[in-house]
């Protein structure tokens, strides 16, 4: 294998941030955490485009890194996230999981500078050995959601390495391209990228385990998974009609639920799922306006729902609690954190002035181009849910409604100054957007800022506040759980797996005893040949022997045959 490198890959800083993260103490282990992502960042601005890393592989040409505007968009706000993140998780004394969240962030970089299938492969693989890491370091308590999230993401890894192992049998290329579905190789990487974005039927797996994580865990699992998803979907299928129904199904999906859901955290997970779905809606209409429409929210995305967690874990941290029927009256004595929510809260409810408007809108207005009016219909009504669900419940019952006693400080000086530079970028966004417009992978000719869409949304964001406060009474939250199709794995699953084990177990035993009896028929004539010890001169181990005979022999011929 022969390389030719022309540049440090970004990926591979944070990835090697990792490694040392361990071995640092105090001072120099909190420079190290905020170092290594503005080095990636800034790798990742001043990189020229084209294939910047190459390597010969079994005949075949790896492209590791391949810069283009696409790629650039999403490895920024990566990398961004990466230093927010890690200035957040300062007083995290887990070290495991911040090494996990540098690995899990450089393999999501690398995945979208990934120019060749294999390369995407690897380094999507290792975003889920990353970020099942950075769940199972919360401790014991997370350690089943963890495998389940584990057992998920390796469905999908399988889905998508068949799929790849198809396309490159059918065509002899291992190229990163647009695609269409006309092939099942191709079906099976759109079900393996659907995975990762939490599409239907297992999108639970969200929710199931990203709240299990630790307070600053959730702030880096919200941003990588979903939006390396969001980018192979826009890479690899614009324009993929199944992509529309697929994606609304998602938005109001995680509507309701998040609706119906009493922990603040689970909550937000489910705002995911419910955001991932306006950019999936928007990569299936296809256009230059609804593609650059999901990549600036996608950016914008995982900014605010940052702010948000940020917010959420400020309060796991400082309480000990998340369940909505818990809290209340924390604006008082977290007033700073109460404000930070809400900066994020606006955003993700595209409110004028914040990150949210200038993104979510080209998404509609590609579907209005298209004349798609119920995909026009359907967003537009699933945008005033967002605003019920996550622009005001979220921090009304945390921060507001009832006083529930609870009198908690601030959380530490870092945790606050990663709020305020993510609040910061929200507002800054919303103002300004042209910066992160240059950014979008296709030309923008889009004003956000007129006055019948700023009107238009006022109005719809106005009418679901008042539509909250009258149903008040009905969305106050109890004591209750949410069953979802995760359901199926935890309880028929379990079942499955123990009756495939006692039916494995009973197998063995016929093999093992069948063996064994006939290897002790070959000892015996041995005996009768050679004498009490046989040829060798000591006893021969019959069964054992004789087992391990035949493991090994059809071993060597599986082998043979493939």
């Amino acid at each position: 294998m022969t390389a030719s490198i022309t540049s440090l890959p970004p990926a591979f800083v944070l990835i090697l941030g990792a490694l040392l993260l361990p071995a640092l103490r105090g001072g120099l282990r909190s420079a190290a955490l905020v170092l290594f992502p503005l080095i990636t960042l800034w790798l990742v601005w001043s990189l020229p485009e084209g294939a910047t890393l190459r390597m010969g592989f079994l005949g075949y040409e790896l492209v590791p890194m391949k810069v283009d505007k696409l790629s650039r968009l999403f490895a920024i706000v990566f990398a961004i996230m990466a230093f927010g993140g890690a200035l957040y998780s300062l007083n995290q004394p887990r070290t495991l999981e911040l090494s996990a969240a540098f690995a899990y962030a450089g393999s999501a970089i690398g995945a979208v500078m990934a120019g060749d299938l294999m390369s995407l492969f690897v380094f999507w693989e290792l975003m889920a050995v990353g970020s099942t890491l950075v769940i199972l370091s919360s401790g014991p308590a997370a350690r089943p959601a963890a495998f389940r999230y584990a057992v998920v993401h390796l469905i999908g890894g399988v889905l998508l390495m068949a799929g790849i192992a198809g396309e490159i049998q059918a065509t002899g290329s291992i190229a990163f391209g647009r695609m269409d579905t006309g092939s099942p190789a191709r079906w099976l990487i759109l079900a393996g990228f659907l995975i990762n974005a939490g599409a239907p039927p297992l999108s639970s797996w969200l929710p199931d385990a990203y709240p299990e994580s630790s307070w600053s865990g959730m702030v880096f699992l919200s941003a990588f998974t979903t939006k390396t998803a969001v980018y192979t979907l826009i890479r690899g299928f614009p324009g993929t009609e199944i992509l529309i129904p697929i994606g609304l199904f998602m938005v109001f999906y995680g509507i309701v639920y998040a609706i119906l859901e009493n922990d603040m955290r689970r909550i937000l997970a489910y705002s995911i799922v419910n955001q991932v779905g306006f950019m999936v809606t928007g990569v299936g209409i296809g256009t230059e306006m609804a593609l650059n429409g999901a990549s600036a929210h996608a950016f914008t995305h995982i900014i605010y729902k940052a702010l948000l967690l940020m917010s959420a874990g400020s309060v796991l941290l400082m309480t000990g609690k998340r369940k909505c029927t818990d809290l209340g009256g924390l604006f008082r004595t977290m007033p700073l954190t109460c404000l930070c929510g809400i900066v994020g809260a606006l955003a993700i409810s595209s409110f004028p002035l914040t990150s949210g408007f200038v993104s979510k809108s080209m998404i509609a207005q590609g579907a209005a181009d298209e004349h798609l009016m119920y995909v026009w219909l359907a967003l537009a009504a699933a945008s005033a849910g967002v605003f019920l669900h996550a622009g005001i419940k979220f921090p009304w019952f945390v921060f507001f409604q009832k006083d529930s006693g609870l009198r908690p400080a601030e959380p530490p000086a870092s945790m606050r100054a990663a709020m305020i530079l993510l609040a910061a970028l929200c507002i800054g966004i919303g103002v300004a957007p042209g910066p992160l417009y240059a950014l979008l992978p296709h030309r923008v000719d889009y004003v956000p800022y007129t006055a019948s869409h700023v009107v238009f949304q006022l109005q719809l964001l106005l009418f679901s506040g008042l539509a909250f406060f009258f149903l008040l009474g009905l969305l106050k939250r109890t004591l209750t759980i949410t069953l979802d199709t995760d359901w199926l794995w935890r309880r028929l699953g379990s079942r499955l797996l123990r009756g495939l084990d006692g039916l494995s177990s009973r197998a063995w035993e016929v093999l093992v005893r069948r063996t064994t009896s006939s290897a002790t028929w070959f000892a015996r004539a041995l005996h009768a040949t050679h004498g009490p010890h046989g040829a060798l001169g000591r006893p021969l181990p019959t069964g054992t022997m004789a087992l391990w005979a035949t493991v090994m022999l059809g071993a060597y011929l599986v082998l043979s045959y493939v």
